[in-house]
């Protein structure tokens, strides 16, 4: 049977499998949940048997387990590690759902649940081709399959497993199911991450909180050193202006320019989907390669004094902020943390006491152009949806990217179906039912030729 024609024919096999496993509230980020996480792994497991892989267990982890299935009988052809999640994110605030987040429900061509685009939609359609080229005898390749449980608390327990197993988990590529297309309709290949670099830091300006009638005036306030503090951090123009932060940072070619202006990207749906008021970056750059391929460092949250209801009439003597920078492929994420750190102690007052905390991170990622796995992915999809695919980038990171890269050697191909307005880590998240039918038809595809 041809591939579009079993598939239409198992829709609704495949659907109810992919509610059932939406119907599990595997929140990894809240302790409560936890029975519900490991029910979710069980319930993943009895799946991938049923479906005819082989060597499916539960792996224990200092946290939540790891999943994992293979189907070895192509000697001779590549191996492909397929990699997802089958944690998700928290629901709140919970009123905002138009429907139940575990409860499924189809309405206008998607399906809404927790965990329908991120990931559990997308890690499943590859377990449903698989289990269909099982059946019908036409798998060309050998799979293994490592499906985590803490992808959505950072991974926290999954390189220390990759370390310990890289025998069994001995690929030629990764293939990721966790990335978006660029708009409906139009199959997208994403070819690069930015990578992470993560601190902390605390601002003192006295022992306690001082009254502000009595001291105010006389003594320096914490919150406003703090926010003069990060007001260095950025010149007018949106650049950062720590010293050394684009050591080795390369201007987008020519031809790497010309491709994201290719693109039709539109500013103003940019706007809209992310709700702000205006787009703003870094001065004499278009808004793509402001959030593909430059660097950046944000304030991702800032705090002091006295933040209750009513008044408290305080001079804050501690004040605190975190701070993230998204790296491209030429910075280092120690380096970038330990200037920034040199920058803050450069510029805070010599009489005030300042702290950092270092929170690690991860590089930036590129794919290997050229690679075999990545052209056949390219064909694969173009057949799959009728339309020259769309090359992208993605401004996030993906730390097991990073940890298969380091740990396995191994190169990665990010392959995903999701779209940029699917609510992923939003309420009312869903997934295009058209993208799971043909993003399916496109890995049969991939599965076929690569």
């Amino acid at each position: 049977m041809q591939p579009a024609a079993y598939l239409a024919q198992h829709r609704e096999e495949h659907l109810k499998a992919l509610f059932a496993l939406l119907a599990i509230p595997s929140v990894s980020a809240i302790p409560q949940h936890a029975p519900d996480v490991r029910r979710a792994a069980t319930h993943l497991a009895d799946f991938m048997r049923q479906i005819g892989l082989e060597h499916v267990a539960l792996h224990e982890t200092e946290g939540h387990p790891v999943v994992y299935g293979d189907y070895l009988h192509a000697p001779g052809r590549p191996t492909v590690l397929v990699y997802g999640h089958y944690d998700v994110q928290p629901v709140d605030p919970l009123a905002l759902w138009e429907t139940p987040p575990f409860e499924p429900t189809v309405r206008d061509g998607k399906v809404f649940a927790r965990g329908a685009t991120d990931d559990k939609g997308q890690m499943m359609m590859h377990l449903f081709v698989a289990q269909g080229m099982i059946a019908q005898g036409s798998l060309k390749v050998n799979l293994r399959f490592l499906i985590e449980g803490e992808e959505e608390v950072g991974s926290t327990h999954l390189a220390a497993f990759v370390a310990a197993h890289k025998e069994l988990l001995g690929a030629d590529y990764v293939v990721i199911s966790d990335s978006p297309m660029l708009r409906p309709g139009v199959p997208a290949l994403c070819v690069g991450l930015r990578g992470l670099s993560a601190l902390e830091f605390t601002l003192r300006t006295a022992e306690h909180d001082l009254h502000s009638g009595n001291f105010g005036g006389a003594v320096p306030n914490a919150a406003h050193e703090l926010a003069a503090l990060i007001a260095t951090l950025h010149r007018a123009d949106g650049s950062i202006a720590v010293e050394g932060f684009y050591d080795g940072v390369r201007d987008l070619s020519k031809n790497e320019r010309a491709a994201f202006d290719a693109l039709g990207f539109s500013d103003e749906e940019l706007r809209q989907q992310s709700g702000a008021f205006a787009l703003f970056g870094e001065g004499g750059r278009t808004t793509l390669e402001r959030v593909w391929s430059r660097p950046t460092l944000e304030v991702n949250g800032m705090w002091s004094g006295f933040v209750g209801e009513g008044r408290k009439t305080v001079v804050p003597a501690e004040a605190r902020a975190k701070i993230t920078c998204r790296l491209v492929p030429e910075q280092d994420p120690d380096a970038v943390a330990k200037a920034v750190a040199a920058h803050l102690r450069r510029y805070a007052p010599a009489w005030a006491q300042l702290e950092v905390t270092f929170g690690g991170g991860d590089p930036a990622f590129l794919a290997p152009p050229g690679h075999p796995a990545l052209e056949a992915a390219r064909k694969a999809l173009e057949e799959a949806y009728g339309k020259a695919l769309d090359e992208i980038r993605m401004g996030g990171s993906i730390p097991v990217v990073t940890t298969f890269r380091e740990e396995l050697g191994l190169p990665t191909l990010l392959m995903g179906f999701g779209l940029p307005d699917e609510n992923l880590h939003a309420p009312n998240e869903h997934f295009s039912l058209e993208n799971f039918a043909k993003g399916m038809l496109a890995l049969w595809r991939f599965y076929e030729s690569a």
